[in-house]
């Protein structure tokens, strides 16, 4: 399934990139701040609300279309963190949004579209989780921006829409069962962009 979702994001970009004229590719990057889901404890409590976190993003960028409707994917490296009340949850991923925009009133764009991505680490108080429920999941972006030349600020909402958890054992009681977290993104990501 990922081999075919990759391969119909790169034929769609492509044919887009051949019919429009006006292109563009940079580097990006910035600050996320939001949490993960609940943590449930293996013994049936659950921390709700986890505290948010600031974490990071880089990555690419381009972006295809007209004056007025372009679209732009992204490829872009995730490090977040969520913190609980007894342990912190870091997780890495890969972020490839497909977004469509509408440029509005001159540098000011809004835009939304899907957001694939990729677990690629997970780790509960500096045990690495290894049984993650899906490391491959969809969620949704929406925002707005303004551009400045080639130097490009948005701000976005990112909710994921997969219910996916990782689960792991909790080394200190060894006799309860496995505790569960929640992955789904809940942040808001302020970056910064520049065309190249």
């Amino acid at each position: 399934m990922k081999k075919t979702v990759l391969a119909a994001f790169m034929a769609l970009t492509g044919l887009y990139t051949m019919a429009q004229s006006s292109s563009s590719f940079g580097l990006k990057g910035g600050l996320n701040y939001g949490a993960n889901g609940d943590y449930f404890e293996s013994a049936g409590d659950a921390a709700s609300n986890p505290d948010r976190n600031i974490g990071y993003h880089v990555g690419v960028f381009g972006k295809f279309g007209a004056s007025k409707v372009y679209v732009r994917p992204e490829l872009v490296y995730t490090k977040t963190k969520s913190d609980y009340d007894s342990a912190d949850f870091d997780m890495s991923k890969l972020d490839v949004p497909v977004l469509l925009g509408i440029n509005l009133i001159g540098p000011l764009h809004v835009f939304a579209g899907p957001s694939f991505q990729y677990i690629l680490d997970t780790e509960f108080d500096g045990i690495t989780i290894d049984d993650v429920e899906n490391d491959f999941s969809v969620g949704m972006n929406i925002g707005a921006g303004v551009n400045l030349g080639k130097l490009g600020i948005d701000l976005r909402y990112e909710r994921g829409f997969s219910d996916n958890e990782a689960s792991f054992i909790n080394t200190n009681i060894t006799n309860v069962g496995p505790s569960r977290i929640d992955t789904r993104p809940d942040q808001i990501i302020l970056s910064l962009s520049l065309a190249l």
